[in-house]
């Protein structure tokens, strides 16, 4: 059975390929599909379908032989993702093979689904909304 290691939570979750519920966000058993039906919070404010990059992950071990292959759209949209490292993928079209270790960039947790836009203000948190 396949492991996610979300490294920098300290989470590791473990899932039965072909068995895990799929609710439309990002590919079937991608990391994006795989966080959020383990309730490990990762953005996507598009939805998981391609069209921005705040599911950015990096892949710390196990990307060549356990994550799908980046097929263009990702490859394109993925450069423009703040801290974009040789290793970074989107977290909603990375399909799970086998064990593999990724970390969530902290200019990405909860930045955009506190109203922040998508750029990288490192771990500033951006201020308050007027009513």
């Amino acid at each position: 059975m396949p492991k996610v290691t979300f490294a920098n939570t300290g989470q590791t979750v473990e899932f039965e390929s072909g068995k895990l519920p799929y609710h439309e966000h990002g590919k079937p058993e991608s990391i994006l599909d795989i966080a959020l039906n383990f309730g490990i919070q990762l953005d996507h404010a598009c939805g998981g379908s391609c069209a921005c990059t705040t599911c950015h992950v990096i892949v710390k071990a196990g990307d060549e032989k356990n994550l799908s292959e980046p097929d263009e759209d990702e490859l394109d949209r993925v450069e423009m993702a703040p801290g974009l490292t040789p290793r970074s993928r989107l977290g909603c079209q990375a399909v799970v093979t086998g064990d593999v270790t990724v970390e969530i960039p902290s200019w990405n947790k909860n930045y955009v689904s506190e109203g922040g836009g998508s750029i990288n203000l490192g771990d500033a948190i951006p201020p308050p909304r007027s009513l």
